[in-house]
């Protein structure tokens, strides 16, 4: 071999080299070590939680052959920038929300919750079954990310307010957080409507630069200790209905595990996103009974006045939320899953909770 092709080989080699060390997932001696970033804080009782038990679900389900270690809200990166951390490659994964990356597009917010929309069964029914999860792998995956529902927190609570709403006036400047188009709902009504994430919350609440906050439901709401500082706690959560949680995969990292690698992250996700749901129902009666009687918080249902034009400019905000065709596409496709499996909710579990309520009282 002379020198020049030696020079040559050994320079591409190095390049191959340099190249191999950058690129992510990190590769060594046959394992795959996957970064997941977080929305959520370190080990937020069923958010952050969740997020972990995906990453060791997955890394015992692989014998270690795939190592997913966890990177908590602002530990790697801002917890609004994981979307964008696992689209460029920054990040292997991401365990968050995605109505928080409606700044990309607004459909995202289908695949969480919109308001007036789809329970925790419906949203599964309808990814799994429906074609939501063939419109949800076009739309993120025109970003690089390959999305898996992975947790739902089941119906949330309408959120903490300093003041009683007894009508429409009482929301005109009310400074509340709410992600979403929950958040659209509210600034159409008067509300000045912030996001912020999980952890800044108590924070805002405490220093006034917030008047009111929804979160999730009474056990997380309780572990964040919102009933410090304000103590009405409103019903219906008209906004999120059953807000699906997602893992959402770098697509090339997807597309580097085999088939049977594939189905594990899928059976991992999907064990998750029952696990989380039932530890959501077997903890929240128990904490809301702890907030009432405990801590005096004040339980009050939304009036009918309010919630009428809730739900009014609800309809009209998520129709008038997407404009291009694949947002079109998920729209219609939503609608009809609300109509056809929202039809069968009404007379199963709608009609026998209410049923099983007049018999042996609430």
């Amino acid at each position: 071999m002379d020198r020049r092709s030696f020079l040559t080989k050994a320079g591409l080699a190095s390049g191959a080299v340099a190249a191999s060390a950058l690129a992510t997932p990190a590769i060594s001696q046959g394992k795959m070590e996957l970064k997941m970033v977080t929305t959520w804080p370190k080990n937020f009782p069923g958010l952050g939680t969740g997020a972990q038990r995906v990453a060791d679900r997955i890394t015992a389900m692989t014998e270690g052959r795939i190592t997913v270690k966890l990177y908590a809200a602002g530990e790697l990166v801002p917890p609004f920038e994981s979307f964008d951390a696992v689209s460029q490659g920054t990040a292997d994964m991401y365990h968050g929300a995605d109505y928080y990356w409606q700044g990309k597009h607004k459909g995202f917010n289908f695949f969480t919750a919109v308001p007036l929309g789809l329970t925790a069964n419906e949203l599964d029914g309808w990814v799994n079954h429906g074609g939501g999860q063939a419109l949800w792998d076009e739309l993120a995956g025109g970003f690089n990310v390959k999305p898996l529902m992975a947790g739902n927190t089941g119906v949330q609570m309408g959120g903490w307010f300093a003041k009683e709403i007894k009508s429409l006036e009482d929301l005109k400047g009310l400074k509340f957080r709410m992600p979403g188009l929950g958040g659209e709902v509210l600034r159409q009504l008067g509300a000045s409507v912030v996001a912020l994430p999980g952890g800044e919350i108590f924070p805002a609440l405490q220093s006034g630069a917030i008047d009111g906050t929804e979160w999730v439901g009474p056990w997380n709401d309780m572990a964040f200790g919102f009933y410090k500082v304000v103590k009405y706690y409103y019903w219906p959560g008209f906004h999120e209905p059953g807000s699906g949680l997602a893992c959402g995969v770098n697509k090339g990292v997807w597309e580097k595990l085999s088939d049977s690698d594939k189905e594990i992250f899928k059976a991992a996700c999907l064990a998750e996103n029952n696990y989380m749901l039932s530890e959501f129902f077997a903890n929240n009666g128990a904490a809301l009974d702890t907030l009432i009687n405990e801590h005096g918080v004040q339980l009050r249902e939304f009036p009918e006045e309010v919630f009428n034009a809730i739900g009014k400019t609800s309809d009209e905000v998520v129709r008038a939320s997407v404009t291009d065709d694949i947002g079109k596409r998920i729209l219609e496709s939503y609608l009809k899953a609300r109509k056809n499996i929202g039809g069968w909710t009404r007379i199963s579990d709608s009609a026998y909770t209410n049923a099983r309520d007049k018999v042996l009282g609430a």
